[in-house]
């Protein structure tokens, strides 16, 4: 399945936030309770795109994925563990749908914000992703991403990983 890709709408929020929460669902169904298990009010999805590019991947009118991206360091990251660029993105909050997940769906969705973030210009993107079974490295190592560290934020084991564009 091939995505559309576009910047998000206050219409959208509904949709983004019964997204993130079922992801957040399906994690803590599978791994237990952990800070993964966040939910995201409509409110939360809102300010996010007051703070960030939000990005929507869609089949048709179906929103199957979501992602944003920042050139605001978020409070976890530690800028000393990446490689010293002028001018990095940070993504935060990439969610598929769950019954889409597994497809290459994620894949697209990044490739999208390499895209975005190439155009805006920015030389890296930078994220942080849970250090267990929960957490995405897999995946994001797979999709060309370098892990650059592990460290631990207010109790949570992170492990940081980049992207140079």
């Amino acid at each position: 399945m091939q995505l559309k890709f576009r910047d998000a709408t206050v219409k959208d929020v509904a949709v983004i936030a019964a997204l993130q929460n079922a992801a957040a669902g399906a994690l803590t169904a599978r791994f237990g309770a952990g800070h993964w298990s966040s939910l995201v009010t409509e409110r939360g999805a809102t300010l996010a795109q007051r703070h960030a590019r939000v990005r929507v991947g869609r089949s048709g009118k179906r929103i199957l994925t979501v992602l944003r991206l920042a050139t605001k360091k978020p409070w976890a990251i530690d800028v000393s563990y990446f490689t010293p660029v002028k001018r990095p993105v940070y993504l935060t909050g990439m969610a598929v749908s769950v019954a889409h997940q597994g497809q290459g769906l994620g894949g697209q969705a990044l490739e999208d914000a390499c895209a975005i973030a190439r155009s805006w210009p920015a030389d890296a993107i930078r994220l942080d992703a849970y250090d267990s079974p929960a957490g995405a490295g897999d995946f994001y190592r797979k999709c060309g991403f370098k892990e650059r560290g592990r460290v631990e934020y207010r109790g949570d084991p992170l492990v940081y990983y980049e992207f140079l564009l």
